[in-house]
């Protein structure tokens, strides 16, 4: 048996107590199936869609085919899964009493596509003016609540199966866990408008550190009122839709709150209704006691709300990062979640 430090790593037997899967060389699988059909049925069934316009809800699931397995290779993780779910809907409007029947078709949830790009078709059981209605309803706004909560499986089908899959090696180290990744690995959005000016260097971490510091400004439309993007951001209901996930949010003056399972923390500097938030806003990764200023500007337009951002004391090496966080896991998901991104 080869010592540490000398020959191939791959057989290299670690001092581990179970002695299985050294160096994470060798192919482990766990299947998939079992979990994801109860986690996709928790998930859907029962799950509202519900607007001014029209109240939809998931009844059952009548169809769930294909299969979910997670692999470790060389110490890299591997997911794959395809699924074709056929579910039963059942709505109304929201100043109707009549109910429709129809159901909702998910062809090809798998690996290979992008959750945007996953479709989704409706269909009603019996044509009227009303079944009409909340088919295009369920169309043009259920469609993505549809592709959100399938965005929920596949996050939590990767948090549950990656536990275990790779193993911790002789010096205890350990690869970065996909949660790990999650908040930095990322997709650019869409409407917007950014500027971004470098400062130089200014002592402002907590520990003392010579920081070479950024300023980041954007402009997003949200179709909403004012109050309504108020709420979103103060409201715990409304930020752990956006979010996913728990949060802690007080929201008034030096209430702390921590997004994204502590990843985005800090607390609120000011708050004025409807118009202004401003916040001391950090990564979890940032330097020790670091701190940006976030400012958002709320102006209610006639048929929008405009929201400009303006955020200083970005550490320059993660500026693109942070604005991408943005993007996506703010701007993007508060469109997907609310419906506030569709313009005629």
């Amino acid at each position: 048996m080869a010592k540490w430090g000398e020959g191939d790593p791959r057989w290299i037997v670690e001092e581990r107590p179970d002695a299985t899967n050294v160096n994470n060389w060798h192919w482990t699988e766990k299947n998939a199936c079992a979990w994801s059909q109860e986690k996709l049925k928790d998930l859907l069934i029962g799950f509202r869609i519900e607007s001014e316009l029209a109240d939809c809800w998931i009844t059952d699931m009548e169809k769930i085919e294909g299969e979910a397995v997670a692999n470790n290779r060389k110490g890299k993780l591997i997911f794959f899964y395809e699924w074709d779910l056929t579910l039963n809907w059942r709505g109304k409007l929201k100043e109707g009493t009549d109910e429709c029947d129809g159901q909702i078709h998910v062809p090809n949830l798998s690996e290979e596509n992008d959750i945007s790009e996953i479709d989704v078709t409706v269909s009603v059981k019996d044509s009227s003016a009303t079944a009409d209605i909340l088919k295009d309803f369920l169309l043009h706004y259920g469609k993505q609540k549809i592709r959100e909560t399938l965005g929920i499986y596949v996050n939590l089908l990767k948090e549950e199966f990656s536990k275990g899959m790779i193993l911790p090696k002789k010096d205890g180290s350990n690869n970065t866990t996909i949660k790990d990744k999650q908040i930095t690995s990322l997709s650019s959005g869409f409407d917007k408008k950014m500027q971004m000016n470098s400062h130089p260097s200014v002592n402002l971490s907590g520990d003392g550190e010579k920081l070479d510091l950024a300023e980041l400004k954007i402009s997003q439309n949200f179709k909403c009122t004012g109050a309504d993007f108020y709420a979103a951001m103060i409201s715990s209901d409304m930020v752990q839709a956006f979010t996913n996930g728990p949060v802690r949010l007080e929201p008034k003056e030096k209430g702390k709150f921590e997004l994204f399972h502590g990843n985005i923390l800090g607390e609120f500097v000011e708050l004025v209704p409807e118009k202004k938030i401003v916040q001391r806003w950090r990564l979890k990764s940032w330097p020790a006691n670091h701190y940006s200023l976030v400012t958002l500007k709320i102006e209610q337009r006639e048929d929008h709300t405009t929201v400009n951002l303006s955020q200083t004391g970005i550490p320059k090496s993660e500026l693109e990062g942070t604005r991408e966080n943005w993007d996506r896991y703010y701007w993007e998901s508060i469109k997907r979640t609310f419906g506030w991104g569709y313009f005629l």
